[in-house]
């Protein structure tokens, strides 16, 4: 019997997504490897942060937009380096202007410079804010479920736990909380931060979260565009392994070919 089921894509803000992979724009040679890698990888969302990387704020560099096109891409401004709700709200507001009302941003605000680790006070201030003020919220944060499950309340489209420090590589480093995470949430639950291969990625979405957000893991990789296409098939594969459903892991071993009802 086939059992139904359910693989819808992946809804954001009330647009859909086919790709559950999410790529960023930093660390990369050149805007011309930042394409190939994000066309390698499938994904449709890519992530920017305006304080690093011009979208037309400077008008003397060259700008990822020339590069990346908006109406091919979703571009989603973020608020990387910046450690106040202030100024991530005032961040914002500017990718607001620079992209002709756009309303979908990625919020983080982070704590220290050593560990990256998001301000969860300053996290909660900055998404009400927002959120009050139109936007539509992905917001980075930490593992806590319980803090997961306010930043929905405050009607964040997406709550986006890490995985491990950013640009860490370390992989999922706890699973069950994400797991917990995962069992109380209503909006998409995407990994953000830490993924340092694809392994990494297949684990996430094994796990049932709805989406990976990677920057470093690709950037930073040897050949960048050649692991950008592992990612994609890592998430896909994940997210197949996710619906399919996992064996039950056992003490002792199960023989593949049981001996009962044989002739000898």
């Amino acid at each position: 019997m086939n059992m139904k089921i359910n693989n819808q894509a992946l809804q954001v803000a009330g647009s859909t997504y086919q790709s559950r992979l999410i790529v960023g724009s930093g660390k990369y040679k050149d805007f011309q490897e930042n394409l190939a890698a994000l066309e390698a990888s499938g994904a449709e969302m890519i992530t920017v942060a305006l304080r690093r990387v011009n979208l037309g704020q400077n008008q003397d560099e060259p700008n990822l937009l020339d590069v990346i096109s908006a109406k091919k891409y979703t571009i989603l401004p973020n608020t990387a380096g910046c450690y106040s709700a202030e100024d991530a709200v005032r961040t914002c507001r500017m990718a607001r202007e620079l992209l002709d009302g756009h309303k979908l941003v990625k919020l983080e605000v982070l704590g220290d410079q050593k560990t990256l680790y998001p301000n969860v006070t300053e996290t909660l201030a900055a998404a009400e804010t927002l959120v009050q003020d139109g936007f539509d919220v992905m917001v980075y944060t930490s593992d806590d479920p319980l803090i997961a499950m306010r930043l929905e309340e405050i009607g964040c489209v997406a709550v986006m736990p890490l995985g491990a420090p950013i640009g860490s590589g370390l992989g999922i480093r706890n699973p069950y909380n994400i797991r917990m995470i995962l069992e109380n949430a209503s909006v998409p639950i995407i990994v953000d931060a830490g993924v340092g291969t694809a392994s990494d990625a297949s684990i996430a979405m094994e796990l049932g979260c709805d989406g990976v957000l990677m920057n470093t893991a690709i950037a930073e990789a040897k050949a960048p565009v050649l692991m950008a296409s592992a990612m994609k098939k890592a998430v896909e594969a994940g997210r197949e392994a996710f619906l399919a459903g996992r064996m039950q892991k056992r003490l002792y071993a199960s023989a593949s070919s049981p001996i009962d009802g044989t002739f000898f």
